[in-house]
């Protein structure tokens, strides 16, 4: 039984719209994953926006909960329920039906739909909750209803907002198999399994803690699809079902030894693990060491971990995508599409963890060895972490294992330092949360006309107007920054990678006001404006976009043939990660596991210059998603797409699903130049590059300095120029050698008992290379050379077979001359501010030695 497409069905046959899963990635700069069903109409359930048409949903949603507050990952494969990823089925209700009908359906579909036997269902509801009681006794016998209080059965957003009262339906799995003291209603056993969660939404919470009832109760409901896949089919763990023991058995022959339960729980990470990276790639996430693509790292070395635990020694994880892409593809048919590229990221990364667990683990054993009670070293698990890339979790997780705790106290101390050092720290998203009327606009708007596809001026009226906070005003004074609706705009919303447009509005021969950007919220089209005369609402305008947006176009139909360029020449697993345009340039990051050659640079950009130079003229339709995917059009992961979609097509050269404004045929975009080339993560590379007027502006900039070159190479050919300069530079270091090689028996050697000790001053040369000679020359050497440069002074030691330690010898010297420095024991350097010193240094170096040798 395919219980996702069931659930669907059942609720689109109650009038409910269908939501396809939102990205994991969520549109909330609050989450780092969508960790449940409600997140995408988290705003609808505040308020912020109206609710939509029809004013009930469902949806089968993808979750992810390994990092932040909602973290599961510990969990993973020593229980039969947490996941790290997971699908949770729901229906929603937006100020439409409440606690009847949620019931009722809830009821209707466990029953009639999963066939799930009445005799071993029991529900739970709020202690002051007498309504849902009622309605269930027409369902249930009260008996097998239990209240329960505020810690089990009451839920809220947050320490203010919508909350309410919930109930949970559970099922019995039975005695026989669970009968431990916890395995009642209620208890901490696995006999009562809870599989819906409904929530009734009837609240708001103030911050003095007052419920006040909403006007427009609502409805929430979660279930997870793992828990009751395994119900259905009547086994104990959710790891037992056809969601997850396909890719065990794949484990099981790959490894070559046999799956057992008790003994299981390696299996079981890989198998949960698998999931979790395999959508977070496909959606667009990479690995990196901060934030969304740290969390994406830690879950598959983790599983690496385990892996490693079973007997594997080079990268597997890659090998059992196909696998999951068999269970899980043909809902969600982009990972199929995505397989290629997650394989070859997934390996990238397999391949440099395995490069360094076995040196990670054998000096975790070692200090394990040495570890006396129940905790860890907090600053070798940061060596295990900073040099063998285990995150903190990991070691944690090997610990656990042990009954011993990591001192995650001098940990954390170790960490910030490196932060501190490296200013790395992490700080969310980096995107801030937008707060404002909009919801006022939407209700009584609705969305503004966009007209800029066709025309670059508009006569428009001001529907609203808002100042730089988004709280609505009536008018903006001269001088001040706001932002402005318009009923019709020829502006087009910063989306897609392309940024916003500017322009003016005007009211006959004044400016009143330049448009500095213009962005979507909430599907308004609002642009942000900085006022010369007074602006009010209902004041009408000329809207008109400026000379930017031809550039602009240029460079979005440049992306797009870049794009398909990169498929031709190195593989159809390449696909879009991100993108920026703007009039001046564009950046284009896309999934490849390693740096473009020269060869390989010059072949795109010729690709692209070959379809600009042959003019082809571009076409825009509309048409259905299914036409548009039948006629080859690409699409990006986490835009939102209609029902009917746009697709933007150079004959055969380039066929995209995008909103973006583009030229009419490709000759307008000019000549096409890559500037730069560049890694932005594990397995995704950047391409930078510009073309129209702005590859002209370049060119004229290149032309001009290599006539300054020639002049000033007084040559015709300044290749030429360039290789006589190279040969008199040859021609002058090899004099310079040889005036050092002189200078070099001048050092005073002397002994310390039976080592040769350099106390000196240099007048010039390579004062490094001077030590390295003396220890290739010497069994046991210490020295340490001094030399002016420019009012300071450069310290340079080093020794071979003594007792001194160079990096210790420099910090006791240096401070003499004003300076410091340090490091290794055989060679350390320092530099100082003090000239007129060095004779009291090199007495002090001489005494330093005679202590420690003589």
């Amino acid at each position: 039984m395919d219980i996702r497409q069931a659930f669907l069905d059942f609720f689109a046959s109650k009038g409910h719209k269908i939501y396809e899963s939102a990205p994991l990635v969520p549109d909330d700069p609050t989450l780092l994953f969508t960790n449940a069903g409600m997140v995408p109409f988290k705003n609808v359930f505040t308020g912020e926006v109206p609710a939509p048409n029809p004013p009930r949903a469902a949806s089968c949603q993808t979750c992810i909960r390994a990092g932040g507050k909602h973290n599961d990952l510990e969990n993973v494969g020593h229980t039969a329920r947490h996941h790290t990823f997971f699908e949770m089925l729901g229906n929603f209700s937006f100020g439409d039906y409440f606690k009847e009908e949620a019931i009722a359906y809830a009821w209707e579909f466990v029953t009639e739909v999963l066939e799930l036997p009445k005799e071993r269902l029991w529900v739970t509801v709020h202690e002051s909750d007498d309504e849902a009681e009622a309605i269930w006794t027409k369902h249930i016998d009260k008996s097998r209803i239990l209240r329960m209080g505020d810690k089990d059965n009451f839920w809220q957003m947050g320490d203010t907002g919508p909350c309410g009262p919930c109930s949970e339906i559970f099922y019995d799995q039975g005695e026989e198999l669970f009968n431990g003291p916890e395995d009642y209603l209620g208890g901490d056993g696995d006999r009562f399994l809870e599989i819906w969660n409904l929530v009734f939404m009837q609240y708001d919470r103030d911050a003095r803690g007052n419920l006040t009832s909403l006007p427009k109760p609502s409805i929430d409901t979660g279930m997870g699809l793992e828990r009751v896949v395994a119900v259905k089919e009547g086994k104990p763990s959710n790891y037992d079902t056809e969601l997850f023991m396909p890719i065990i058995r794949k484990v099981e022959e790959m490894v070559g030894k046999p799956y057992r339960y008790e003994t299981g729980a390696s299996y079981r990470v890989i198998a949960d693990h698998l999931r979790s990276t395999t959508f977070l790639l496909a959606q667009g996430v990479n690995f990196s060491n901060e934030g969304r693509g740290y969390v994406l790292r830690r879950i598959l070395r983790r599983a690496v971990r385990h892996g490693y635990m079973l007997g594997f020694r080079e990268p597997f994880m890659y090998r059992l995508v196909e696998t999951l892409v068999r269970i899980m593809g043909g809902h969600y048919t982009y990972l199929e599409e995505k397989r290629p590229a997650v394989e070859e990221a997934m390996r990238l990364e397999e391949a440099r963890f395995f490069d360094t667990i076995e040196a990670g683990i054998a000096l975790f054993n070692k200090e394990l060895a040495r570890t006396k009670g129940k905790v860890f070293s907090g600053e070798v698990a940061f060596r295990l972490y900073d040099t063998y890339g285990f995150p903190l979790d990991l070691t944690q997780d090997m610990l656990k294992e042990k009954g011993i705790e990591v001192d995650v106290a001098e940990f954390e101390r170790l960490m910030q330092q490196q932060r501190e050092r490296a200013k790395a720290a992490w700080k969310g998203s980096g995107d801030a949360r937008v707060e404002g009327d909009f919801k006022e606009l939407l209700e009584r708007f609705g969305h503004n006309s966009f007209v800029g596809y066709d025309q670059l001026e508009a006569k428009s009226e001001i529907w609203a107007v808002m100042n730089d906070g988004f709280a609505r005003v009536t008018c903006l004074e001269p001088g001040q920054r706001g932002w402005v609706l318009l009923d019709v705009t020829p502006f087009y919303a910063e989306s897609g990678g392309q940024c916003g447009d500017r322009g003016e509005l005007r009211q006959g021969d004044e400016v009143v006001a330049e448009v500095v950007d213009t962005k979507k919220f909430f599907g308004l089209n609002l642009s942000e404006v900085v006022a010369k005369k007074r602006l009010c609402e209902r004041d009408t305008v000329e809207a008109k976009v400026d000379n930017s947006r031809h550039e602009i176009a240029k460079h979005h139909s440049a992306t797009h043939l870049l794009h398909s360029a990169l498929r031709s020449v190195l593989g159809e697993h390449v696909s879009q990660a991100g993108s920026l345009v703007e009039a001046e340039r564009l950046r284009f990051d896309f999934s490849h596991p390693k740096p473009l050659s020269a060869q390989e640079i010059a072949r795109v950009e010729k690709w692209v210059n070959d379809i600009v130079e042959r003019g082809i003229s571009g076409a825009v339709e509309e048409m259905a998603m299914e036409e548009a995917k039948a006629k080859g059009a690409m699409a990006l992961f986490g835009e939102k797409y209609g029902e009917r979609v746009r697709v933007v097509s150079f004959g055969e050269a380039s066929v995209e699903l995008c909103g973006g404004t583009h030229v009419a045929n490709t000759a307008e975009i000019g000549i096409f130049l890559i500037t730069k080339e560049s890694g932005v993560s594990a397995g995704v590379r950047r391409i930078e590059a510009i073309c129209g007027h702005a590859a002209y502006e370049h060119v004229k900039r290149l032309r001009h300095t290599l006539a300054e070159v020639t002049a000033s190479l007084k040559a015709k050919d300044p290749l030429l120029g360039v290789k006589k300069l190279q040969e008199q530079v040859r021609e002058l270091k090899n004099e310079l050698k040889e005036a050092q090689k002189g200078k070099k028996s001048e050092l005073a050697i002397q002994r310390l008992g039976d080592a040769a000790v350099v106390v000196d001053e240099v007048e010039a040369g390579d004062i490094k290379a001077l030590i390295d000679d003396l220890k290739n020359a010497h069994e046991k050497v210490a020295v340490m050379l001094f030399q002016k440069k420019g009012g300071k002074v450069l310290i340079a030691a080093g020794q071979k077979g003594t007792a001194i330690k160079a990096g210790e010898w420099v910090k006791t010297i240096a401070p003499l001359l004003g300076g410091g420095g340090g490091g290794r024991d055989d060679f350390a350097q320092a530099g100082g501010k003090k000239p007129e010193a060095i004779g009291e240094a090199k007495e002090a170096a001489m005494a330093y030695l005679k202590e420690r040798l003589g």
